[in-house]
């Protein structure tokens, strides 16, 4: 059964299953369209949203922590890069991971890749729905609290209201009690949801589902105008910098900083996805990697200056806001631009949460056509050349859950499934230079032994946690064994990844790079915090449910062992 379970699929296998399977995509995307695909998933909800509570917890500084994320997915991309010009098919991490590791670990990344699609468009539309209300309250229209928001956020106001009253509540908190007090009820239980959420997810499915042209045009033309107004944002808001607002740089110490892991690493997730339109491209082994890195390259940069531009117009106190890039103007006063931001966000989330939306339902084709799902998910659509049955039940497990649930409960859950992937990932590039197959990679990641330096890398960490990190190594002796073991047992486990690699590491000659890839993203981890990845362990088990009650069973690999 081990065998079966681990069973993989060779390169000349799946490009032969790609290209005489009949997949029925239009190719039709040049390496300019994946940039713009690429921007358009990781320029969305991250800088227009969640950047602004990164602030708040960890003050200007958390603009090097861009340039750290950044820096840990140039190693990730790297890899993609290598596996995107080795096997050009649309599946992303679980194909990757069908070729190095067996079909299990395909199936487990495949099942995680949906926290990372899926999920985080959850958080994409609630956020659309924030500043879509917003703009639509510059105009004067107001739509009824009940009907703009998660039943969390005005049950939690609730609760506030009778812990401390009204006076003591901050404006965010009065305008979701407004939603709890004014919602219709049904046998006394506020009626209240997302629906701009909803609607705008059912649109942006529609076309997706009607052609992956359709997508590209509507994905290029809501770029032009998302970085018109980061630009704009950067450039008008240089005027408005006080550089008193900088100080001090990290208020909250490295723990602030490092709590705003799950929200920025959030806004650099989606670069992947360029990967899933594979078979949608003209040339994949020469366009993927290209686009790959400069489209990472190009938001680094966005990033770090939209950071410290918002951080200097104004007290990092001040962002805890759902849209900052619109409140900063607000707050120097200068409305006209606050407006403009507000109608333009708007339009740049819709282009992020279309490139997700257009990723998942290709892993879910590629997963149907190895038989790990249904038939119907592989199903391509005769007239607009979509998987039309998975772009549809994407549409629902979006749309659906983004009605009624918190926006930063989805945040961290994303971030943890996007680790797990990417992780996954670089250490196949390991197993692919080992095994031989990257002889068949037409781009291969910058080989830099490791031998040594993995491991003196190793000795010096231990060397300098030991020297400064004594006020943390004080912290964990007042600990329990069980609150190590909910809250520290990811660190643990970051330091025996370490040790492992470096003993393999001098052993095999491992590539310096990929593995470098695997530590930075396996400490980003370990920063998130335990409940997450209680419920992604939840997420995994009923992946393995799913598996072992169907995939197992209708393999198409097990079926031709056979």
């Amino acid at each position: 059964m081990a065998n079966r379970l681990f069973r993989k699929k060779s390169v000349d296998q799946i490009l032969s299953d790609a290209e005489h399977g009949g997949s029925g995509l239009a190719k039709i995307l040049g390496v300019r369209d994946l940039v713009s695909l690429g921007i358009a998933a990781i320029v969305g909800a991250g800088i227009f949203s969640t950047i602004g509570l990164a602030s708040y917890n960890g003050g200007p500084a958390v603009s090097m922590l861009f340039v750290f994320v950044a820096f840990a997915c140039v190693f990730t991309a790297l890899s993609y890069a290598q596996f995107a010009s080795t096997v050009p098919v649309s599946g992303s991490a679980y194909t990757y991971a069908y070729v190095t590791f067996g079909e299990l670990f395909a199936w487990i990344i495949g099942w995680a890749l949906v926290l990372e699609y899926a999920v985080s468009n959850m958080v994409v539309a609630i956020s659309w729905s924030q500043y879509f209300v917003s703009m639509l309250e510059g105009f004067g229209i107001n739509i009824p609290r009940w009907m703009t928001m998660a039943p969390g956020y005005a049950l939690d106001a609730h609760q506030k209201f009778l812990e401390v009253g009204l006076d003591k509540m901050e404006n965010i908190d009065k305008i979701a009690l407004q939603a709890y007090e004014t919602a219709p009820r049904i046998a006394g239980m506020p009626i209240i949801l997302d629906i701009p959420a909803g609607i705008i997810t059912v649109l942006v499915t529609w076309l997706v589902y009607i052609g992956i042209k359709e997508s590209r045009k509507a994905s290029n033309i809501m770029v032009i105008i998302k970085v018109g107004i980061i630009l704009a944002v950067i450039l008008g808001g240089i005027f408005f910098v006080k550089p008193e607002n900088w100080m001090p740089f990290a208020p909250n110490g490295l723990g602030g900083v490092m709590s705003g892991v799950a929200a920025v690493f959030f806004a650099f997730i989606g670069f992947d996805s360029i990967s899933t339109t594979a078979e949608e491209c003209k040339n994949p082994q020469r366009d993927l990697p290209r686009a790959m890195i400069y489209c990472l390259l190009i938001c680094a940069v966005l990033y770090v200056a939209i950071t410290l531009v918002l951080t200097g117009m104004v007290n990092y106190k001040e962002l805890n806001v759902k849209d900052p890039l619109a409140y900063v103007f607000s707050y120097v006063g200068f409305d006209h631009m606050a407006g403009i931001i507000s109608v333009t966000s708007v339009i740049a989330i819709t282009s992020a949460l279309l490139v997700f939306q257009l990723a998942q339902p290709r892993i879910w084709m590629t997963m149907s056509r190895d038989g790990l799902l249904g038939k119907s998910f592989s199903k391509i659509h005769p007239k607009y050349k979509t998987p039309s049955f998975a772009t549809i039940v994407t549409g629902f497990v979006v749309a659906i859950p983004a009605l009624f649930f918190k926006m930063d409960f989805f945040v961290d859950l994303t971030s943890v499934g996007t680790f797990f992937a990417f992780i996954l990932v670089c250490c196949g590039v390991l197993y692919m230079d080992h095994s031989g197959i990257s002889k068949k990679s037409k781009f291969r990641v910058p080989y830099v032994n490791g031998k040594y330096i993995v491991g003196i890398g190793f000795l010096v960490g231990l060397f300098l946690v030991y020297r400064y990190g004594g006020e943390t190594l004080d912290h964990w002796l007042t600990m329990g064994s069980t609150e190590i073991l909910l809250h520290k047992s990811l660190v643990i486990v970051f330091w025996l990844v370490w040790a492992v690699m470096s003993v393999l590491s001098y052993k095999y000659n491992f590539s310096l790079l990929p593995v470098i890839g695997v530590l930075i993203n396996l400490y980003l981890m370990s920063e998130l915090g335990a409940s997450n990845w209680i419920i992604f362990i939840i997420w995994l088990l009923i992946g393995l449910v799913i598996y072992f009650a169907y995939g197992y069973k209708h393999s198409k690999l097990g079926k031709e062992e056979k």
